[in-house]
């Protein structure tokens, strides 16, 4: 990324977890409630699993914001972990008094790796014989994190109406009415409204509860779901990224942050695969003029279509960002698989953890952070600024020069 910067560290059952955000101008708005917001939203859904009646996650800003606004210097937050109490021995990072123990196979040494997880090729990788030092880092809880900083980034696209959401399309077998790429806005926002009200956060209230009844299948069986969400970005000015090489095209980098997030296995943008199995005729975004017409972002052509899902050429065309991410079923069973064990090289069950059934409708809130901080990045490699009030006027002009194309 050009212009913004984040690292974030911590394990899942260690201490906190620890983020790092740097880029974000100074005087934007920011509070840990706003934060608060989309970590409770992550940790909803049906289907989460037991930690997340432990954890109330919290964000407290250690940095880079005083009185309320930033400062222009990076931006610290952290996150504890409530369940920390009960891991102290196992997660210590200090020589333990006895071997790590106490919890036997759920908190001690791990040495039975889970089909579809991190643990094996980690543990291979790393030189390690307790896999507990992989799955500990490549857990799912990294992304409180992420989205933390992520809301920051939406804080900050929102000062120019960017307005960035999400909802489920598809868990398991069942799939939503909501399939159809939207080119409207305010479709877009009334969805995500419906959304919101949803116990699996999609849309399309028949399909809900059909999703709901197949995850309860799934907890009476052992098993696990994986899905569909959909992440959109409405408001997004013309002109985002670029054709002129290959790491600068949007839609890669967009991709790219998708798919980081873990047990995400495709992305696609607009259409996407769908695309290949029509004509051009059928699925290319026709577009029009109307000298009388304005946009929201400042340009007088306009699509009735968008297929390609708010981006050509690499660049966003001024229609709506759409994202699609499929997510695999969570690797950790309560029936477990068959596996091996790293040090007997035994046939052995995998081991099991505390776990969810079903994270999709948490991905999809994921989806929304790591899409604000590409788009967030973006906007300040085009329109620059060290502060807010330098970056509106860099935007205004944009628009002005724009209304006259």
């Amino acid at each position: 990324m050009a212009i913004i910067r984040y690292l974030t560290s911590g394990e899942s059952h260690g201490k906190a977890l620890i983020g790092i955000l740097e880029g974000i101008p100074s005087g934007l708005p920011v509070s840990s409630v706003g934060i608060d917001g989309d970590l409770r939203r992550r940790q909803g859904g049906y289907g989460r699993g037991g930690r997340m009646k432990i954890e109330a996650d919290r964000a407290q800003v250690l940095s880079g914001v005083r009185f309320g606004k930033t400062i222009g210097s990076p931006i610290t937050i952290l996150i504890e972990n409530k369940d920390w109490q009960n891991w102290e021995d196992v997660m210590s990072s200090d020589y333990p008094p006895h071997p790590p123990f106490s919890k036997g196979g759920m908190g001690g040494f791990v040495t039975r790796p889970r089909p579809g997880h991190a643990d094996l090729a980690g543990a291979l990788k790393y030189n390690t014989h307790d896999m507990r030092n992989i799955l500990e880092r490549s857990s799912a809880r990294e992304t409180a994190m992420r989205t933390a900083l992520g809301a920051i980034a939406k804080r900050f696209l929102s000062e120019f109406g960017i307005r960035i959401g999400s909802y489920v399309v598809g868990i398991g077998e069942v799939k939503s009415s909501e399939l159809k790429v939207k080119s409207s806005e305010k479709e877009l926002l009334e969805s995500f409204k419906i959304a919101e009200t949803s116990p699996v956060r999609c849309p399309d209230r028949t399909s809900s509860k059909k999703m709901v009844q197949l995850i309860d299948k799934a907890v009476k069986e052992g098993n696990s779901l994986g899905g569909i969400f959909e992440v959109f970005a409405a408001g997004v000015p013309v002109g985002l990224g670029s054709h002129i090489q290959w790491d600068k095209r949007l839609d890669g980098k967009l991709a790219q942050a998708l798919m980081s997030i873990q047990a995400i296995k495709g992305v696609e943008i607009g259409m996407g695969f769908e695309m290949s199995r029509k004509s051009g005729s059928e699925v290319m975004d026709e577009i029009f003029y109307d000298s009388s017409r304005l946009t929201v972002h400042g340009s007088r052509f306009y699509r009735k279509t968008n297929n390609a899902g708010g981006i050509e050429g690499g660049m966003t065309n001024g229609m709506p960002i759409i994202i699609r991410a499929a997510m695999k079923p969570i690797p950790t069973l309560r029936k477990p698989l068959h596996s091996v064990d790293i040090n007997t090289k035994k046939p052995i069950k995998a081991a099991y953890e505390r776990s969810d059934i079903c994270a999709v409708p948490a991905a999809g809130v994921v989806g929304e952070a790591m899409t604000a901080l590409v788009i967030a990045d973006a906007f300040l490699e085009k329109f620059g600024g060290d502060g807010m009030s330098e970056v509106k006027t860099n935007y205004a002009s944009y628009l002005k020069y724009l209304s006259n194309f």
